[in-house]
């Protein structure tokens, strides 16, 4: 028979060593962790413009994503005033990459408003026409949403969307991620009416306006109440910039 003393030694010591080898596991995918992550990011952010690519960024191998971010898009960060700001300003924030790719929003908006910054990505179209992809984040049922609004040239139609979530019911606010037929109502949508900065409006029911409204989501209202709220609040955001270059 094994002493107490003895049993306890050796679950101590067991203890040790698996914590021991998951702290090296950790630390040793860590770099892989991050870099299936920043891969995953750049898919999400392409998703607003899938239909302008030549297949389904989610699909899509990580070097294809790479090379359409090296080649077609332009990275620019901006403060809440919309003035653009260096590589310096974003590392100063804690992201050492220095681009709109690094910033963490859910960080982000944990932050007084005016101290946040905002990431916009620049895609040129074979055309030679410009989309620009906005970040939008709110609140739905249960927990945070977020996404990525693609307008045109104008900076008031909107070319795409995409919408993702982090515990919305499945088959009820989690159609706001997998339903395309439902988010490819956006397409087309108007930001602006006038010179007024309108967002679009997810309507119970069915939509009443065909520029600026979309239909809601059967079951699921306050989670498409929420993307109506993130989209206004989120495009506000980016109000100054937009106005500055629509003038």
């Amino acid at each position: 028979m094994h002493s107490t003393r003895s049993v306890i030694t050796f679950v101590l010591i067991m203890t040790f060593l698996v914590a021991l080898a998951l702290a090296g596991m950790y630390s040793g995918l860590k770099p892989i962790h991050k870099k299936n992550e920043a891969l995953y990011s750049k898919k999400a952010t392409l998703s607003a413009i899938s239909q302008y690519l030549p297949s389904n960024p989610a699909d899509m191998e990580g070097e294809k994503v790479i090379n359409i971010f090296t080649e077609k898009i332009e990275q620019i960060v901006l403060d809440m005033n919309g003035k653009e700001v260096d590589a310096s300003v974003v590392q100063s924030a804690g992201y050492p990459g220095g681009k709109a790719e690094n910033i963490d929003m859910a960080k982000e908006v944990k932050k007084p408003v005016s101290n946040q910054l905002l990431p916009l990505f620049k895609y040129s179209k074979d055309d030679g026409e410009e989309l620009y992809i906005l970040y939008v984040r709110g609140k739905g049922l249960w927990d945070e949403i977020w996404g990525y609004v693609a307008l045109e040239s104008d900076l008031n139609t909107i070319a795409g969307v995409a919408f993702d979530h982090k515990a919305e019911t499945p088959g009820l606010g989690a159609e706001i991620k997998d339903n395309k037929s439902w988010y490819s109502q956006f397409i087309g949508k108007k930001i602006y009416q006038d010179d007024i900065l309108k967002s679009v409006y997810v309507r119970k029911g069915g939509a009443k306006d065909d520029v600026y409204e979309v239909d809601g989501i059967s079951g699921a209202t306050i989670t498409a109440d929420g993307v109506t709220e993130m989209l206004e609040r989120g495009l506000e955001y980016y109000r100054p910039w937009l106005e500055s270059k629509r003038s």
